[in-house]
């Protein structure tokens, strides 16, 4: 069980900080408009890491299913959902989070599962 919750914990960790680190070198504010191909590079930025994320909950809590995965998905889109109600200004990096980074997260996990399987 402290696997378990120490895997989600880096997972999310390991989300987060990407994020953070894109957002404050870039000078980008997330929660303004930016341009098409800074929110392209954000796409690309956050799938790897959404999927390293998941890949390393998974490494870390040794589950041969994908519950610890469904979890950092909750944690991930939870987190954006609410800041997608609180915050004023453009939305895009909650959306991105919810209907792309989250689900990419578990994909992360399964294709651990499944590499562990052969």
């Amino acid at each position: 069980m402290i696997r378990q919750i120490l895997g989600v914990t880096i997972g999310y960790t390991i989300f987060v900080i990407s994020s953070i680190f894109l957002f404050k070198f870039s000078e980008v504010n997330p929660h303004e408009e930016a341009s098409k191909l800074f929110m392209v590079w954000t796409f690309v930025y956050g799938c790897i890491f959404s999927f390293i994320s998941g890949l390393v909950t998974q490494l870390i809590a040794k589950t041969k299913n994908l519950k610890v995965n469904y979890v950092l998905f909750i944690i991930i889109a939870g987190f954006a959902a609410f800041s997608l109600f609180k915050s004023g200004g453009s939305s895009w990096t909650q959306l991105l989070a919810i209907f792309v980074f989250a689900p990419i997260s578990v994909l992360g996990g399964l294709f651990w599962v499944k590499r562990s399987k052969v």
